[in-house]
């Protein structure tokens, strides 16, 4: 596992900006795994900013991104798909039909996630998963439980999970108790992973993580088994 610890988040931006960057530029046709939440905004915004200085070519790239809330509309503002469009997908180059997020209007939620990794599998796997983490070392929707899902599932969000993401909506009570994710098997599949980790909130589990230790009360440390991950965070994630 490497680590680079960055100075703040717009080094951090650059750092995983950079990384992703280099795997289009050396595969153009590459298929990336994407990430929603803030941590990612930043390399995101960089992005596009390459596309639009030549750098980066988005035109054969596909992406998957790891998950979507349940049940939501893909036009709601709170959505991952308006997410991704909003940050990224509408900034690029990229043909919105190359770009995947699950379903959160599926009628048959189980349905949906079974075709969604064998659409992963049949365009060839992940080259480079995107991941970040929650307080409570969740990756994807993949949140801290007895037994952890290997397949792309429906899963019940906890409490912490949804109070995390009670600012982006009017109130807690607003927020989707479901989520459609990635399993870890997908996400471990993929060629390469990078992690990107922002703030103290997340020392305690950067820490677990990084300590070797594979636990199911922090689904992440499932990523020590993983033979090439990058973690890139800032010294207030790091430091604590």
């Amino acid at each position: 596992m490497k680590l680079y610890i960055c100075k703040d988040y717009n080094e951090m931006s650059e750092k995983a900006a950079q990384i992703v960057g280099s795997v289009i530029t050396l595969k153009p046709d590459c298929v990336l795994g994407l990430a929603t939440g803030s941590t990612p905004v930043g390399m995101y915004t960089r992005l596009a900013e390459m596309n639009k200085e030549g750098k980066l070519d988005f035109a054969e790239v596909k992406t998957y991104n790891l998950d979507e809330y349940y049940p939501i509309k893909p036009t709601n503002d709170q959505s991952y798909r308006y997410f991704m469009d909003k940050n990224l997908f509408d900034n690029i180059n990229i043909d919105k039909a190359n770009t995947h997020v699950l379903n959160g209007e599926a009628a048959d939620p189980e349905a949906e996630c079974a075709a969604y990794d064998k659409a992963v599998e049949a365009a060839g796997g992940i080259d480079i998963q995107v991941l970040g983490i929650g307080n409570n070392g969740h990756i994807g929707f993949n949140e801290p439980a007895d037994k952890l899902v290997s397949e792309t599932h429906k899963t019940s969000l906890t409490e912490s999970t949804i109070n995390a993401n009670a600012r982006f909506f009017e109130s807690a009570n607003d927020v989707p108790r479901h989520a459609l994710t990635m399993g870890l098997a997908p996400i471990m599949k993929a060629k390469k992973i990078i992690m990107l980790v922002s703030g103290k909130n997340k020392h305690a589990a950067l820490m677990e993580m990084l300590s070797g230790a594979i636990t199911v009360t922090n689904p992440s440390t499932v990523l020590n088994l993983h033979n090439d991950v990058t973690v890139v965070c800032d010294e207030d994630a790091y430091n604590g």
